[in-house]
């Protein structure tokens, strides 16, 4: 059975979240309930998913509403001492008003420094009621680059594959796709075949996988808004691990066609492919650098999996990782400086990330059969799969190995995460 699903039905938090490490002293925020003036309750608790979405990054700490000493939903009924006392460094306020039932929401908040006294920023903005969960995640978006300096990810998405044993002893494997707290995930592939390396297009409309619905693995490309999707020219042997180039104008790809593992280029409108490598060890998993003009790679050549970096222009191979008998899945930060990977060490597989810089290796995770690192589009968390009580499960570190979380599914293992551009 094989189908494929134009998006529009979700389902509520297919991955749960459990924060597991946040960082040493977090930023204390009071975020209150939102005020509501409309028909019926308030669609989306909005102070409710800012406040997940800024204690996921476990760089703060939202006061229990419990605790609170007044709700206010406006600058004149704040009253700072009582925010003071609850020792709050900044207080989050805002209404939703419900303009008509057919023309949606409007949303007002403000962001205040407690102990300045001081709004900080506020905006007014609109929506419908099913982007009510869009307006919060914006606002946390915007609190957490106010306040951090850096640009927040949580409107982004994730990709990822599950599987589930069925009845009849086969497993069923689904292609899905959430927000990047687990919620209103969709299913837009499903498969009694495996489905990997899903692998999303700049722009964020598109993906590309392998599916081995023919029995063999083909690379596939998938609009997200119509569903509608197409097969790229297949080839005997391997066609696998489908990489988008930063412009949005070709796929790296591993194809063994002429019997051995090797880096291709697809033209995505010619479909021209031009080989890269010519080794007669494995060469897997290419992933891009941020500017196009390089890919990092995983191959045997030395004997090994390590990582190795292919500069397009000239074609010249450099060796990334010379630590440990096995790196592989490398991933590149934007600004190309750290590089993520999975890691053996003592025969257990960790994520790590190294300092291209520096020199320096460092093992992020201290969970057993880690894979598939997929880094946030603001370089902050690093998603990846993982094993937890016997369950293939998804998880996050922060780059700096300070803040983790984990993500596991209700139904089925999970695998395979890919974190969706901006």
């Amino acid at each position: 059975m094989l189908a494929w699903l134009t998006l529009g039905q979700f389902s509520y938090a297919e991955l749960t979240i459990e924060i597991t490490q946040g960082v040493d002293n977090p930023t204390r925020i009071a975020v209150v309930p939102f005020g509501w003036k409309g028909v019926g309750a308030l669609p989306e608790d909005i102070g409710q998913i800012v406040a997940a979405d800024l204690m996921r990054s476990g760089q703060f700490i939202a006061l229990d509403r419990t605790n609170m000493l007044s709700l206010p939903s406006q600058r004149k009924d704040v009253f700072f001492r009582d925010w003071r006392v609850l020792e709050q460094e900044y207080l989050l306020i805002g209404e939703v008003t419900q303009i008509s039932p057919t023309a949606g929401y409007k949303v007002q908040y403000e962001l205040y420094d407690v102990y300045k006294q001081s709004r900080i920023f506020g905006e007014m903005v609109t929506g419908g009621a099913t982007k009510l969960r869009d307006v919060a995640h914006r606002i946390s978006d915007k609190i957490y680059e106010n306040l951090t300096g850096v640009r927040g990810a949580f409107s982004t998405r994730v990709l990822y594959v599950t599987a589930n044993r069925m009845g009849d002893g086969k497993d069923r494997f689904q292609l899905q796709l959430a927000d990047a707290d687990g919620y209103r995930a969709q299913t837009i592939l499903e498969s009694y075949e495996p489905i990997l390396s899903p692998d999303w297009s700049p722009d964020a409309k598109k993906i590309a996988y392998v599916s081995f619905e023919s029995r063999r693995p083909a690379i596939y490309i998938q609009d997200l808004v119509t569903g509608q999707r197409e097969k790229i020219p297949s080839f005997r042997g391997m066609n696998s691990a489908p990489s988008w180039s930063p412009d949005g104008k070709t796929l790296a790809m591993v194809l063994s066609k002429d019997g051995n593992p090797e880096l291709y280029l697809m033209d995505i409108a010619t479909r021209r492919l031009t080989r890269l490598t010519h080794h007669f060890g494995i060469d897997t998993e290419p992933s891009w650098a941020a500017d196009g003009k390089s890919l990092v790679f995983t191959s045997s050549r030395g004997g090994q999996p390590q990582i190795y970096r292919l500069t397009l222009a000239t074609g010249a191979v450099k060796r990334l990782t010379f630590e440990g008998d096995y790196n592989a899945r490398g991933r590149l930060s934007k600004d190309g400086r750290f590089l993520l990977m999975v890691h053996r060490r003592e025969g257990i597989f960790h994520i790590a990330v190294k300092d291209l810089v520096r020199d320096d290796l460092r093992i992020l995770t201290q969970t057993k059969l880690d894979e598939s690192p997929s880094i946030a589009p603001n370089g902050s968390m690093v998603i990846y799969a993982t094993n937890y009580d016997n369950k293939g499960i998804l998880a996050a570190v922060s780059i700096d190995g300070r803040v983790k979380f984990r993500l596991p599914s209700k139904h089925g293992d999970v695998r395979e995460p890919s974190w969706s551009p901006y």
